[in-house]
């Protein structure tokens, strides 16, 4: 993989332009684009509309990736300066995640910066990178730019240690073992917080489901916790009212909202909940009825939203996030500033003063700061998540000629 030269970018466009269109309409090895939408919904047990919705982003979004990437260049780094944007190397190894099909837009955008790409998916869907391999190939790319590598977590650590960078998607362990090793850019939980500072109406109600359940509540950038000058406990109450409509259905119905586990997994997920809400004052109870919701088999549940309700912002069950709508609701006085915020992929501020934004925005543990309801923020393709990957997979080096001027 590393001996094949760099292709040309102007070829890499035309080629992830190409790949978006056919992942989104073609059938790929016998696979329609609606197979693959049964086939990842069960695989990795979230609502069919996720991949459905996939389909048509990554179709879209392929064609912007080398805008989207050339966004990421420094200002200085261009012909005409004695600098250059170039590779730390020439091989990524990915860790996938399962969570949501969309995370793979992550190395797409290393292919278009040039890089061969080694990825190992991840256990509940290696439906989504195989699709895109597939379709990249069919669309032009050198197949030794690429390598799908399924199997453990050896297979894992052995990858991370041959590629040149890795990219990891993993929780809080993988987070601390791999935090501080340059090499690796680390993708963990995303602890995604909004702060409501002032009234809640019916229209703000309906704004902070959208942000917790959206997609099954699987995303990182899903709410996990709510924090509010106001009453935490009528807010928590309200949350849960709506929450608990949201209906309980096969992940392959067009209506399903949730997503699914195997029961056995299920029931871990709601003991390691009640766990971490031992103490709290809270709707858990009410709104996630004690065991989750069998399927027809009987082998595998529909993940039941849930509501915790604590009272006071540092309560330690608010670092907890888990793979379904699962939301904290805690209350916040100006005085504590953004502390309760920190250690947050996203945070967004609704009703409060603009100064307190700003502060969030300087805080180096919070990744995104969304002042005020911006519904589907997070699909802006040019939004940064956890910085511009090209800032950990290329370099700003010097390059000088005789004479002073640069090449």
């Amino acid at each position: 993989m590393r001996a094949i030269p760099e292709p040309g970018t102007e070829e890499l466009a035309a080629v992830l332009a190409e790949a978006g269109r056919i992942f989104a309409r073609d059938t790929i090895a016998g696979q329609t684009p609606d197979d693959y939408c049964r086939q990842q919904a069960l695989a990795a047990g979230v609502p069919i509309g996720v991949p459905a919705r996939t389909l048509a982003r990554l179709e879209h979004e392929c064609g912007l990736l080398p805008d989207v990437v050339g966004e990421q260049r420094p200002v200085g780094a261009v012909p005409s300066r004695p600098a250059r944007w170039v590779r730390r190397g020439s091989l990524l190894g990915v860790i996938a995640p399962s969570n949501h099909p969309a995370t793979h837009l992550g190395w797409l955008k290393a292919v278009a910066l040039g890089y061969g790409v080694a990825v190992r998916p991840g256990a509940r869907d290696p439906i989504t990178p195989l699709r895109l391999v597939r379709a990249l190939l069919q669309a032009g790319l050198p197949a030794p730019l690429l390598s799908l590598l399924p199997g453990s977590h050896t297979t894992a650590d052995t990858l991370i240690t041959a590629a040149d960078l890795a990219l990891v998607y993993g929780g809080e362990a993988t987070v601390a073992r791999l935090r501080g090793d340059s090499r690796v850019a680390v993708h963990g939980p995303g602890r995604s917080k909004i702060l409501v500072d002032g009234p809640v109406d019916d229209g703000l109600l309906d704004h902070l489901v959208g942000e917790i359940a959206e997609d099954g509540g699987v995303r990182c950038t899903n709410t996990s916790v709510v924090l509010t000058s106001g009453d935490h406990r009528a807010l928590a109450a309200a949350l849960a009212d709506r929450l608990a409509a949201l209906p309980v259905l096969p992940v392959t119905d067009p209506e399903a909202a949730l997503p699914a586990r195997p029961l056995k997994e299920a029931l871990a997920l709601r003991q390691a909940l009640a766990a971490a809400a031992d103490g709290a004052s809270d709707l858990m109870e009410a709104y996630y009825d004690g065991e989750p919701t069998p399927l027809v088999d009987g082998d595998a549940a529909v993940l039941r939203p849930a509501v915790v309700c604590v009272d006071r912002s540092d309560h330690p069950g608010l670092r907890t996030e888990l793979p379904f709508p699962c939301v904290w609701v805690a209350p916040w006085r100006a005085a504590e500033g953004v502390a309760p915020l920190r250690d947050s992929l996203a945070v967004a501020l609704i009703g409060t003063d603009p100064a307190l934004a700003e502060e969030a925005l300087r805080t180096p543990s919070i990744r995104t700061v969304v002042h005020g309801r911006v519904p589907g923020w997070w699909r802006d393709p040019y939004l940064p998540h956890e910085g511009h990957i090209g800032q950990f997979l290329k370099d700003v080096r010097g390059y000088v000629v005789p004479g002073g001027e640069s090449a």
